[in-house]
């Protein structure tokens, strides 16, 4: 555990210090609260020990800066302190501070609230971790493990305000994998969920990084990708068309005897300041028209 230590009375200092590395930790020192805060910004420790009273920022000020910065991760503090008060001890959780200790310091009982610490910061950092995989999982499709309806309204919703804000363009392709409730009728739902993954897999081989790809709902896929309009988006559609042909999934139930794919686009831009549910709409419905044309094509809303 990396455990910051500030005080500005220099005994003091040094006892605290030898008393957090002899418990097995890494320490960093600081002679006064400015200092503390500084390392604490650079090296964010684990815990923090800090005399109550120092110059500069003192350590309820310290507290109060501690834990308005913090993110997932939780600063053990223990708060010390010569002044025996309930009042003071009081002030000082009321800061921010998870324990306090009182002066003269007794390394033991300064080592036990550091056995404390490990204890909390470690269950505050897995808490995190598994926060941020629900997270995860809330916005996943689990069969295709594309993003889903949840990530992708998040994300339109970020890209629409910064592209209105900076007049850039973006363009949406929603895609159909054509006569897919057929194929699940023929080959049976297990080979359809395959052929699903396979053509999530073809669509991402198609796109940047800055690019999004969405499981939209059933065999319905959703490209969003910023800073291209509609001449360099079809280009895309076309090339992902073009992926999911070379897959060379076999499906009776389709004229060309293949798995295929339907994809229409529409386009945010100058002169088409239109919201983000009006684009998917048209995107939806230039779908509607490629599948209408024969299926197996692209085609855009305007």
């Amino acid at each position: 555990m990396k455990v910051l230590v500030a005080d500005d009375d220099p005994g003091s200092l040094l006892v605290a210090r030898a008393a957090v590395e002899r418990a097995g930790h890494e320490c960093l020192a600081a002679a006064d609260g400015d200092e503390a805060w500084k390392l604490f910004l650079a090296h964010r420790p684990d815990a923090v020990v800090t005399d109550r009273m120092m110059p500069g920022m003192d350590g309820l000020a310290l507290c109060r800066a501690i834990r308005a910065s913090e993110t997932d991760l939780y600063t053990y503090i223990v708060l010390l302190t010569s002044q025996d008060s309930r009042e003071d001890m009081l002030a000082g959780l009321e800061a921010g501070a998870d324990d306090y200790v009182t002066k003269p310091l007794d390394p033991f009982v300064l080592r036990a609230r550091l056995l404390v610490a490990v204890r909390v910061t470690t269950l505050h950092a897995d808490l995190a971790h598994y926060r941020k995989v629900l997270s995860r999982q809330a916005r996943t499709d689990p069969l295709t493990g594309l993003y889903n309806r949840l990530k992708l309204s998040e994300d339109l919703e970020q890209l629409h305000a910064r592209s209105a804000r900076y007049g850039e363009e973006y363009s949406v392709a929603m895609c159909d994998v054509d006569n897919f409730k057929s194929y699940n009728d023929i080959y049976g739902h297990q080979a359809g969920d395959l052929a699903l993954r396979n053509v999530a897999a073809a669509l991402l081989g198609q796109v940047r990084k800055s690019d999004g790809v969405y499981r939209f709902g059933g065999e319905e896929f959703l490209l969003v990708l910023p800073r291209q309009g509609i001449a360099e988006a079809r280009v895309l559609l076309e090339r992902a068309l073009e992926a999911v042909r070379k897959l060379k999934i076999e499906h009776h139930g389709d004229p060309s005897g293949e798995l295929r794919l339907s994809a229409g686009i529409s386009m945010f831009g100058a002169g088409h300041a239109v919201d983000a549910d009006m684009l998917l709409g048209e995107a939806d419905t230039a779908l509607y028209s490629a599948k209408a044309a024969g299926r197996n094509r692209v085609e855009a809303a305007w």
